[in-house]
Order: structure tokens, then sequence, then C-alpha cells
């Protein structure tokens, strides 16, 4: 046996378009804004934005290793708050990407960095 339903969800409350679509506001996208995104206007006759490609910084430099004792390495790769920069923002491979997490949490861990900054 089914339950049978009485109200439709469009019609419960006398509200139509339910849910979170912004109930009927009449600017598309987000922002606001009307006209083109200010990244349009942002750019101007400059054409459009050319992005290069990141290089892993261990791949390309054949020497570099990561070491949890290295205080000058390992620092450039924490934000402010100490926190691992991703690995879209530094453009390291993958396989460095882990060695370098592993890195910072064993020097967290042996006290040579602060688990939290402020």
């Amino acid at each position: 046996m089914q339950k049978r339903r009485t109200q439709s969800s469009t019609t419960r409350g006398g509200r139509s378009g339910g849910g979170r679509s912004g109930g009927g506001r009449s600017t598309g996208g987000r922002g606001g804004r009307e006209g083109g995104s200010s990244r349009d206007r942002e750019r101007g006759d400059r054409g459009p934005r050319v992005f290069r490609k990141k290089v892993c910084r261990f791949c390309s430099e054949k020497g570099a290793r990561i070491d949890y004792k290295d205080m000058e390495l390992v620092p450039k790769f924490l934000t402010e708050k100490g926190k691992i920069i991703p690995r879209r923002i530094t453009g390291n491979c993958s396989k460095h990407q882990r060695a370098l997490a592993r890195a910072v949490k064993r020097s967290r861990h042996s006290a040579l960095i602060a688990f939290q900054l402020e």
C-alpha cells in the first residue's frame, strides 16, 4: 500500500518555487550586479587571461629533497594560520605533495613547527 499525498510541494503554503532558488529574484547569476561579469570589465582590452602551467619544484630541481628538519623549506608551504597550502596553488605533483604533508606533520609532532599559528 502506498500513501497518498494531498498537497504537492509547490502549492503548500501558497508559495511557488520552493527550496533555495532565491524566491523571485530577477537578477541572474551571483552578486546581484547587472551586465557582464566583473572579470570581463577588469580585463578590458588586454584579451583573455593566459595561465602558465605550474611545475613541481621538486621534480624540476633534482637535488631538492623534502626533509622535515629543513626549516627554510617546510614553512614556505604553510599558510599564516599553519595550514598546508594545497597542491593546486603550490603546483607540486601528488607524489611530492604527499611527502611534503608528511614532512609538515613530522615537524609539527617533533615541535619544530607550531600546530596552529596566530
